[in-house]
C-alpha cells in the first residue's frame, strides 16, 4: 500500500473483511482483506477485527520472538501456494506484539476498532496512523529493493544533515516550511553538489497501487487502457528549461539521481545511463520542449529491463527501455496513447498496449479482482515467455493500478 508520500508501506493496519472455508481443510481458512486472500488458523479472525498485514516481498526482523516461526523461510513474506489456494501476505493479532485492541464510539458507524501499542500510540485502519512498517522494523525481502527503493535523499535534506544545530533553531526550522525559506537557507548553507545530485523536485517517483489494496476502482465505468507490465527497474529522464539555452537534464532510478554516467549504482554498470545514451535521452527531451514552448519542465518514465535486472531478463544479453510516463509541467501526464503516438515517433519504445478500450463490466467472475489477476497472467508481447502483468490506466491518465500475475510471482519472486 502506498502512503500520502507514494512511497511503499509493508505493514500496516486493516480489518478483516471476510472469512472463506477451504475445502477439505478444518483447521485453516482464509481471510480476506481487500483483495488480498491470506491463509490463517481456523476462527482466528472473524469478520471486522483489527488485524495487522505484513504484504508480499516483505521481510520482518529475526530479533522478535513473535516472528520465529518464519525463520524457515528467512523471515519473508512471500506469494504462496498452501493447501490447494494462493496465500499472499501475512496476518497477526496485536496481542502478537503485546499491544491492545480497543474502541472508539462513533454515533454514524458504531464502534471505530484501533490497536494501540506500547508506546500509547493509536492505529485505526484508515489514515497515516495505520502505518507500521517502521515501527515494526520491516523490510523489503530482497536485499537489492532495500538498496534501490531506499528514502532518496534531497539537496535540502543533505545541508540540514550538515548543520543540525543550526536546523534545530525555531526559526530554522520555520523558514524550511516555506519553499522560498527553503531557497535562502539554500544560498547561504548548501552545496554545488547537494544541487547536482538531488532530486529532482519537480519529479514524482514511480511505484503503482496494487489492484488488491483499491478493488473499489472496478466499479469504475469509464474507458480503461491496459499495457503490460515489466519486470525491470523504474527509470526516470527529466529536463528544465535553464536560462541562455541551457537545460538541466538529469537521469534517475527510482530513488537516485545520477549526474554521471560514472556514479556506481546497485548494478555492475550504470543502466539508466546506458539507457540516457542509448535511447539519445538528452536530445530527445530537448526536441519535447521544443516543440511544446509553453512547457517549463518535461518527464519521460519508464523500465529498464533485461540482463541482470530482475530474474526475468526478457531472452536479451544487454538492456532495453520502454516507457510508461510523459509528464509536462503545464498539462501533467499525458494518456497512454497519446505518449505511445509522440515517444515511438522520436524514437522511445513504449510499454506494449494490451487493450485500448477496456471497461471493467468485461471482467467475468463473482470476484472481479481474482478475474483480473487470472487475466493479468498470460504471454509477454517482448518474448512469448511469462508476463508480469498488467498496469491500467484511465484514458486521462489521471488514475492507474498495477495486477500482478499471481503465477508470475510463484514462478520469479517466491
Amino acid at each position: 500500500m502506498l502512503n500520502a508520500n507514494s512511497e511503499r508501506e509493508l505493514a500496516y493496519v486493516v480489518l478483516i473483511d471476510g472469512i472463506e472455508p477451504i475445502p477439505g481443510y478444518d483447521r485453516v481458512e482464509t481471510a480476506i482483506v481487500g483483495g488480498w486472500h491470506v491463509i490463517v488458523q481456523k476462527d482466528q479472525f472473524k469478520v471486522g477485527d483489527p488485524a495487522i498485514y505484513f504484504e508480499i516481498d516483505s521481510r520482518v526482523p529475526k530479533d522478535k520472538e513473535c516472528f520465529a516461526f518464519l525463520e524457515k523461510r528467512n523471515y519473508k513474506v512471500k506469494t504462496l501456494k498452501m493447501c490447494k489456494t494462493i496465500s499472499q501476505g501475512l496476518l497477526m493479532h496485536a496481542e502478537d506484539f503485546g499491544w491492545t485492541i480497543g474502541y472508539d464510539r462513533d454515533d454514524s458507524s458504531g464502534d471505530v476498532p484501533y490497536i494501540k501499542d506500547n508506546k500509547e500510540n493509536y492505529h485505526y485502519a484508515s489514515g497515516e496512523s495505520r502505518f507500521l512498517t517502521k515501527e515494526l522494523g520491516v523490510i523489503y525481502a530482497d536485499d537489492e529493493d532495500n538498496q534501490r527503493k531506499a528514502p532518496s535523499v534531497d539537496k535540502y535534506k543533505k545541508m540540514v544533515q550538515r548543520h543540525p544545530n543550526i536546523f534545530k533553531k525555531p526559526w530554522a526550522r520555520w523558514l524550511m516550511k516555506r519553499s522560498w525559506g527553503r531557497k535562502i537557507m539554500f544560498m547561504f548553507f548548501g552545496k554545488k553538489k547537494d544541487k547536482k545530485n538531488g532530486w529532482p523536485s519537480w519529479v514524482a517517483k514511480t511505484d503503482e497501487e496494487r489492484i488488491q489494496n483499491m478493488p473499489w476502482i472496478l466499479n469504475d465505468t469509464g474507458r480503461w487502457i491496459i499495457t503490460e507490465k515489466i519486470d525491470g527497474s523504474s527509470t526516470t529522464f527529466t529536463m528544465k528549461r535553464g536560462k541562455h539555452g541551457k537545460n538541466e537534464f538529469y537521469v534517475c532510478s527510482r530513488n537516485v539521481c545520477f549526474d554521471s554516467v560514472d556514479k556506481p549504482c546497485y548494478y555492475d554498470t550504470n543502466i539508466y545511463w546506458e539507457m540516457a545514451q542509448k535511447y539519445d535521452m538528452y536530445n530527445i527531451l530537448s526536441k519535447l520542449l521544443e516543440i511544446t514552448p509553453e512547457a517549463e519542465w518535461v518527464t519521460v518514465q519508464g523500465e529498464t529491463y533485461g540482463s541482470g535486472v530482475q530474474k526475468r531478463d526478457y531472452s536479451i544479453a544487454d538492456h532495453n527501455f520502454r516507457a510508461f510516463n510523459l509528464i509536462f509541467s503545464h498539462c501533467g501526464r499525458y494518456g497512454t496513447l497519446e505518449m505511445q503516438t509522440l515517444l515511438e515517433g522520436l524514437g522511445v519504445p513504449c510499454v506494449p498496449v494490451v487493450n485500448d478500450d477496456f471497461y471493467f463490466d468485461e471482467i467475468e467472475g463473482e470476484n472481479k479482482v481474482d478475474s483480473l489477476l487470472e487475466m493479468a497472467s498470460g504471454k509477454s508481447v517482448i518474448d512469448e515467455l511469462p508476463r508480469e502483468g498488467f498496469v491500467l490506466r484511465s484514458v486521462d491518465g489521471t488514475k492507474s493500478f498495477k495486477a500482478v500475475s499471481n503465477s508470475f510471482l510463484l514462478k520469479y519472486h517466491s
